[in-house]
């Protein structure tokens, strides 16, 4: 039996192989733990009932804006309403939080990109983030389309996209199995002379380069999931300290279990640890 010391949950690590296939990697402090050799196999996680925020160690309650206390949610960038909408960025308006911080991650280039999770989506990440913001939302298909200067353009160009397919994943269909394959790139040759006009608009309000539309192939995503499941209940350390179950899979940021499923990510900075054959 292996027994982990008790750390900082952090999100799964998700990388995708040449092949397609995505390995996970659980961290618990400063511990990484495969995931791929425990499927089929009973794994325990264990809450110790503590939360320490990531960014100040302070003890806290309550997780906020997934892994903050309550003071750094308030005064952090990262945790600003412009990061769910990026399309309200106020950079340009001189109130960011912390400019230096959206120097460093807002004012770089950023992708709008399709991807197939519960179905078809539109969505946006930073450069650096690519495959890692598909591979965290359980994508099987991914294309990016267009290239923009910085995220409040992406969000510009996304919320265009939006007004004629999904900008969220339903994550209770993502966790039944793997959606139907989209023709991702004539999906794109559909939509893109929809929002012509806004692209339009975004160009002369930043410039003619600001956005760049990209031919670029379909990414596909494999996840390791030995069996779906038909119903989908969630485990919530909150009300249920100890898990113990089978692990049947594993994607986007989600342990799928034989009687359910967590979102890691959700527990962000809650003190666990866990044990396993």
């Amino acid at each position: 039996m292996t027994i982990t010391e008790i750390g900082p949950l952090q999100k799964l690590i998700g990388e995708r192989k040449e092949t397609g296939d995505i390995e996970y990697i659980l961290p618990i402090g400063e511990q990484r733990i495969p995931l791929a050799p425990l499927l089929g196999k009973e794994l325990t996680l264990i809450y110790h009932q503590e939360i320490r925020c990531k960014h100040c160690d302070r003890k806290t309650k309550k997780s906020y804006s997934q892994g903050y206390c309550f003071p750094c949610m308030q005064k952090l960038a990262q945790c600003d309403m412009c990061i769910m909408k990026p399309e309200t960025c106020h950079f340009d308006k001189g109130t960011c939080r912390e400019p230096e911080w959206g120097e460093t991650n807002c004012m770089i280039p950023h992708y709008v990109y399709l991807a197939n999770t519960s179905g078809l989506k539109v969505g946006i990440t930073r450069h650096t983030q690519i495959p890692t913001r598909w591979i965290d939302q359980g994508a099987t298909q991914a294309l990016p389309i267009f290239k923009v200067s910085t995220r409040l353009q992406s969000g510009l160009v996304e919320t265009a996209l939006a007004d004629f397919i999904a900008d969220k994943t339903n994550w209770r269909a993502m966790l039944k199995g793997d959606a139907e394959p989209i023709d991702l790139k004539q999906k794109a040759q559909e939509l893109i002379p929809q929002i012509s006009a806004r692209l339009q608009d975004i160009r002369l309000r930043f410039g003619e380069d600001a956005v760049e539309q990209l031919d670029e192939p379909v990414v596909d995503l494999r996840y390791p999931v030995e069996q779906y499941l038909n119903k989908i209940s969630s485990f919530n350390f909150d009300k249920q300290p100890i898990i113990t179950d089978t692990l049947l899979g594993i994607k986007g940021q989600y342990l799928i279990f034989s009687t359910g499923v967590i979102n890691m990510r959700k527990f962000t900075s809650y003190h666990i640890s866990a044990e396993f054959n």
